[in-house]
């Protein structure tokens, strides 16, 4: 039998060695899918609930093995459903290809069922590359660069393949006007370095201050070593924009912990009062929470030079590799004598892990949702994996989970959409089966298309050298953080109809899909049930009853805002009493030290 044209794609997939594609069936790409029908599992199709899972795990898939992931829909109704995976990836700077049938090319322009314009549809999320497929001699070198432009500009790209050409016999691009072969599959790395008066300009900036700070984001993952040794010579602080909470380990000493509305009261203190700062890697949006204008001198490294000088007025930028340009500015920074700034910011730092621990003791109905990530930390394995949903429980995870050497965490950082949590782990689990996964989500996003993709943990758990994946579910009957934002920002008190959710019984269901499930409504039960969840033998969901009245409070709110705040926004919340009640229990903690209530 002649090699189709779906034939030949998954054989130039395999020669790009992608194991897997995440993706869900339909008759616009029932040529591959026969395809697949023939490859002996080489590449894997998994299976997912619904095309928009198929994307978030093959973003997680991307995130967690830094390679490209893939993922496959259907023509007009599945394509559409990418989007907002793709999306992600998009704004999270994460290479993911997106194969996606279209009607067949006799019907087009006819207004066919399932036809969409899917070059209009698709041309902004995968601007960096979009391409249909319309001859088979097209399709190795529309490929290539479908998977090479996704990794040189960490961007999803997109290939439109007709379903009437899926099942065309192959043949191969010639030597002839008109047609362009392509080159053998390979993964070319180009280390760039700035220019040295550059780096003696960021020198001079540096060692001129006695008060340096560092941020670094995702981008320095791969200088860790680099920035803990710069840290050490200038004694600075480094605080972590949330999708570079895994770059340095939390128990460091000098680790202020995650910037922003999410992150903590030291990395804000860092910021307010350092004179020089170092941004790494990171496109940190919130300008209000770096230092202010004119008090601090600013040095910037990032491999895209699009994103140089956006936040923060930068006197240098290095337009580089974070590694090789931390690598050659090392040797020209001065070790600075003074540790007193050192000195503060650990005192700060240590005073704050104190002030959680207290916080997240503090007693809520039935638990304290800041108490299930403060004690994961102490049971979580040291190469675990974990992800965590958009809504409150990204409060939890950025400020009281304490990451250490060699753990992985991620989330939606920038679309910061409901719903990965859950897919993330799955592309997680498929980028590292031997190891351990944890996902932290809100019931919210559970109901929204979590409890579905349990489904596909369930199908597929078998497969994994490590079968365990805790989905914890931070269960409070709340869409919380909306709820939050609605009386914090909007001045309005609780609207019932929009943000209460319908009870459910998410153990009770994971459980009837073969999956552990374990319920929790004891806080003295949160420690024995994460010990539990870790040595099962399978994947098991923790369905941890939390009270919605605890606030995700920002880290420079004072004690006096908090309480004129409650008082003033929170008249005619349903609420209310209990509001004010726990905001109060909850910012104390900051003031009177060693109480616990």
């Amino acid at each position: 039998m002649a090699e189709t044209v779906g034939d030949y794609l998954l054989h130039r997939l395999r020669e790009w060695q992608v194991e897997q594609v995440f993706a869900y069936p339909g008759d616009g790409i029932n040529g591959i899918v026969a395809a697949f029908g023939k490859a002996d599992d080489q590449p894997r199709f998994i299976q997912a609930r619904h095309e928009e899972m198929a994307a978030f795990q093959a973003v997680g898939y991307a995130k967690f093995s830094g390679k490209v992931g893939v993922c496959m829909a259907t023509s007009g109704p599945g394509a559409i459903h990418l989007l907002n995976g793709l999306y992600d990836a998009k704004l999270d700077h994460v290479p993911v290809v997106a194969i996606v049938g279209q009607t067949a090319r006799s019907a087009m322009g006819a207004s066919y069922q399932q036809e969409v314009d899917l070059q209009s549809l698709f041309k902004d999320v995968a601007s960096a590359y979009l391409v249909e497929v319309n001859v088979p001699e097209q399709l190795p070198n529309a490929l290539d660069r479908a998977i090479r432009v996704a990794e040189a500009e960490r961007a999803p790209t997109a290939l439109i393949i007709p379903s009437d050409l899926q099942e065309q016999p192959y043949s191969p691009p010639g030597h002839v006007f008109k047609q362009s072969p392509s080159s053998p599959p390979s993964h070319p790395r180009t280390v760039t370095v700035p220019d040295l008066a550059e780096i003696e300009r960021a020198a001079d900036v540096i060692n001129a201050g006695s008060r340096v700070a560092i941020l670094v984001g995702q981008g320095a993952r791969g200088a860790a070593d680099e920035v803990r040794k710069l840290a050490e010579l200038t004694g600075a602080g480094v605080a972590k924009a949330l999708l570079g909470k895994d770059v340095l380990p939390d128990d460091l000493s000098y680790v202020t912990g995650s910037i922003g509305l999410l992150g903590t009261r030291p990395s804000y203190e860092l910021m307010r009062d350092c004179d020089t700062l170092l941004i790494i890697g990171s496109n940190f949006p919130y300008s209000q929470f770096l230092p202010d204008y004119g008090k601090a001198r600013a040095v910037q490294i990032d491999i895209d030079g699009k994103f140089i000088g956006m936040r923060f007025p930068t006197e240098v930028n290095l337009v580089a590799d974070a590694k090789a340009t931390l690598a050659a500015l090392l040797p020209k920074i001065e070790r600075k004598d003074d540790r007193s700034w050192r000195e503060t910011v650990e005192h700060n730092v240590s005073r704050w892990w104190e002030t959680m621990e207290r916080e997240s003791m503090v007693s809520a109905d039935p638990i304290n949702p800041m108490r299930i990530t403060w004690e994961l930390s102490a049971y979580i394995p040291d190469n675990a994996i974990v992800t965590a949903d958009s809504g409150s429980a990204a409060n939890w995870y950025a400020r009281t989970l304490k990451l250490r050497s060699g753990m992985r965490g991620s989330l939606s950082g920038t679309l910061a959409t409901m719903g990965p949590g859950v897919p993330y782990a799955i592309g997680a689990k498929f980028a590292h089966p031997d190891r351990p996964v944890i996902a932290l989500v809100g019931d919210g996003a559970m109901q929204m298309n979590g409890l579905a993709e349990l489904i596909t943990l369930r199908r597929y758990h078998e497969r994994w050298a490590d079968p365990r994946c805790v989905i914890c579910v931070l269960h409070n009957n709340d869409l919380n953080q909306v709820t939050w934002e609605l009386r914090a920002m909007g001045g309005a008190p609780k609207f019932e109809e929009s943000q209460v959710l319908p009870d459910v019984d998410y153990a009770g269901i994971a459980r009837s899909f073969g999956l552990g499930g374990l319920t929790v409504t004891d806080p003295d039960r949160i420690g024995p049930a994460w010990e539990e969840a870790l040595a099962a033998d399978r994947p098991v969901l923790l369905d941890i009853h939390c009270d919605p009245n605890v606030p995700p409070i920002p880290p420079h709110a004072t004690f006096e805002q908090v309480k004129a705040a409650a008082e003033s926004v929170l008249k005619g919340d349903p609420d209310a009493f209990a509001l004010v009640t726990e905001g109060i229990k909850t910012k104390l903690q900051e003031f009177v030290p060693g109480s616990r209530k």
